[in-house]
Order: C-alpha cells, then sequence, then structure tokens
C-alpha cells in the first residue's frame, strides 16, 4: 500500500462489517502514514499556533487534553503557555487560575475521567500504558481538545475504535466543547458518519480551523 495514497471511499450498499473494515483499514494506513512524516516539527509548531490563536477568544479556565501516542500531535506545549498566559492575567487581577486535565480510562464503563496535569507532575501508566497523572485532582473540563486519526466533512472523527470519548461525552453534564485536533493528511472526504456519531464542535489542523466552515 501507498503510504501517501488517498484512502479508498466507502462504496454504495456496505454493509455494516465492510465499513467497520474500511474504517480499520483507513486507522491504519493513517496512523502508519502518521508516524512516518518528514515534516512533524513544522507541521507541529504550526498547529501549535493555530491553538494558541484559537484559545485567545475562548472564555475556559478548565481545559482536557490527552497524552499524544503513535505519532499524534502533542497539544501540551500550546496549552502551558495559554496557563501561563492566565497566570499572568490573574496577577493583574483579571483572570481565574487555569487548568489542564489528562484522561484516565474508568475499566468498569469505559468512561475517561480527567484529571489534572502540570509539567513535571508525577505521572504513571495507565491499563493501555498511556502515562497518566497519578494522584492529582479530579477536574471536568469545559473544553476538550480531542486526538483525530481521521476526520471528515461535518465535523465528524475517525478514532481509535475504542468508543472512550464517545461514551464519555454522553455522559458529561454539562458537555464540554469538543475540538479535533489533527494533521492536513488526516483528512477523509469519503467518511461518512453513522447514527451514533456525534460531531466535534469544531476542528483545527497545521492550516487552521476547518470546521465549522466560515
Amino acid at each position: 500500500m501507498d503510504n501517501n495514497a488517498a484512502p479508498e471511499p466507502f462504496s454504495p450498499g456496505e454493509s455494516q462489517a465492510s465499513r467497520a473494515a474500511q474504517k480499520a483499514a483507513w486507522r491504519q494506513q493513517l496512523i502508519d502514514q502518521r508516524q512516518r512524516m518528514d515534516d512533524r516539527i513544522w507541521r507541529s509548531e504550526q498547529l501549535q499556533r493555530v491553538m494558541r490563536v484559537w484559545l485567545i477568544s475562548r472564555p475556559d479556565a478548565v481545559i482536557g487534553a490527552y497524552w499524544p501516542i503513535k505519532g499524534e500531535f502533542d497539544p501540551l506545549p500550546a496549552l502551558f503557555r495559554w496557563q501561563e498566559a492566565g497566570r499572568e492575567e490573574d496577577a493583574k487581577g483579571a483572570a481565574r487560575h487555569r487548568r489542564i486535565g489528562l484522561p484516565v480510562v474508568n475499566k468498569v464503563d469505559k468512561t475517561l475521567t480527567f484529571y489534572t496535569w502540570y509539567p513535571g507532575c508525577p505521572m504513571e501508566e495507565d491499563a493501555y500504558g498511556i502515562p497518566k497523572p497519578k494522584d492529582t485532582e479530579i477536574i471536568q473540563p469545559t473544553l476538550l481538545f480531542v486526538p483525530c486519526v481521521g476526520y471528515a466533512p461535518g465535523g465528524y472523527r475517525l478514532g481509535y475504535g475504542g468508543g472512550f470519548y464517545d461514551r464519555t461525552l454522553a455522559a458529561l453534564r454539562p458537555k464540554p466543547f469538543t475540538v479535533g485536533l489533527g494533521f492536513t493528511d488526516g483528512f477523509l472526504p469519503d467518511l461518512e458518519p453513522e447514527p451514533h456519531d456525534v460531531p466535534l464542535d469544531a476542528i483545527l489542523n497545521d492550516n487552521g480551523v476547518v470546521w465549522p466552515l466560515t
């Protein structure tokens, strides 16, 4: 398979099983492609800038994110700068203390709980081998940055297939504003949503805001 080739589209009349197989193929192709990116540093710097500019107009004080795996974009440097800017505003009495949370999987109901993260905080591996904050405070984000393996028109996301974010967002009240993060190569124009899919509120990539359309 050519890792730089466009993913094959769905065919008319496909069964649920064949659609699942197509999604699995897309995932593998996009993850392999992402892990072999020659211009990762440049693309990451561009997306860091997009995030920082986008966050300027947001009122949130508690943001959930993720620890990057499998070549994902790392949102934490931009969020740390967002947090530091909040501390500078706090000193002037103009802003609330800003907090960042990373997800921890609940083994029983397969949902995510967000624990406070800060640079240098104690970390340990979860059941999936992903670093998570150790013994920090549970927080509920009003804004949630979500990693995208792929993304599609209408704000739809292709994830890893575990359904963790879908279950978490169905349970959280109030529901946080959701923002997908991914590289330009993750765009899937032929990904069609299924009945249970809920679109993201926004999607950012290294070119800028790709959803909602303006």
